[in-house]
């Protein structure tokens, strides 16, 4: 977060360069039918277009069909296609690959002792949105962090003021507030709802373990954390399962994933550290 206030003085700047101009709907809906057109997934999901969705977007199942809401007033020229990467790429790929393995239940997850899908799920789907951005800063999984993290030691006032420091825009703040404080009742009490912090959590293992992980097989195994992956690989199906496009040339994602480490200075020591 301090490099890129370092780079662009403050968040709204980062978001306006790097981000570009909100898009109205109809341009919305046009990178949509594009992005599924490349996915091979036209007419397979339901799209809704919100204007009070906490978060940016969301992949859901609603009455048995996949639904993706996204949030219009977080819907910027140069972030849409990232973020249908997380949504479409990752989620929704990642579910329709578990659906023909042995695991696509949880008695299935039980028997074959599957460790939890997140932090690799969130992580995955966050390296995702960020992937061939020309500053891959890694934000908003970072200020979620930072903001569990605060928000179990402090107020709800207080933590809105103490993220002044990174973020301006007041509705901004108090939508990082509300992630982080839902679900109390009393928020003048220290206290939080830990969940957003799997973002980092996540991207930081996957980071770690890049050069081990088989990200094409992390995909086509379904929802399987990258711990499992080279045990599962031999009982999974993974002919003819769906893996996003941007994972067909392998050499560039790993680059990708090399630009990230690099625009925000993270170094393998650090992940060493950091993630047994």
């Amino acid at each position: 977060m301090e490099l890129t206030l370092q780079k662009y003085g403050s968040y709204e700047n980062f978001e306006q360069s790097t981000g570009g101009s909100l898009l109205p709907r109809s341009r919305i809906w046009n990178h949509v039918r594009k992005y599924m057109a490349k996915e091979g997934c036209l007419g397979e999901i339901v799209v809704h277009l919100s204007e009070d969705l906490l978060s940016r977007a969301s992949m859901t199942v609603v009455n048995g069909r996949p639904t993706l809401t996204i949030n219009i007033s977080t819907a910027r020229e140069h972030w849409l296609e990232g973020m249908l990467r997380h949504e479409i790429g990752t989620h929704y790929l990642r579910g329709l690959n578990n659906n023909s393995q042995l695991w696509n239940n949880l008695s299935g997850r039980r028997k074959h002792g599957l460790k939890p899908i997140n932090p690799t799920e969130e992580g995955l789907a966050s390296i995702h949105s960020v992937l061939f951005r020309k500053d891959p800063f890694l934000w908003r999984a970072a200020l979620l962090y930072y903001t569990v993290y605060q928000a179990s030691q402090m107020s709800f006032s207080d933590l809105f003021q103490d993220i002044g420091k990174f973020v301006t825009e007041p509705n901004t703040r108090w939508d990082y507030c509300v992630r982080a404080k839902r679900g109390w009742t009393d928020t003048s009490q220290p206290g939080c709802f830990s969940k957003d912090q799997v973002y980092l959590d996540g991207i930081l293992r996957l980071l770690r373990y890049r050069h081990s992980i088989d990200f094409y097989l992390l995909t086509a195994l379904g929802k399987v954390s990258y711990e499992d992956v080279d045990r599962l690989k031999d009982l999974g199906m993974t002919e003819n399962m769906r893996v996003p496009h941007f994972l067909q040339d392998y050499s560039r994602y790993m680059e990708h994933l090399e630009k990230i480490m690099e625009v925000n200075e993270i170094s393998d020591t650090e992940l060493q550290a950091l993630v047994s």
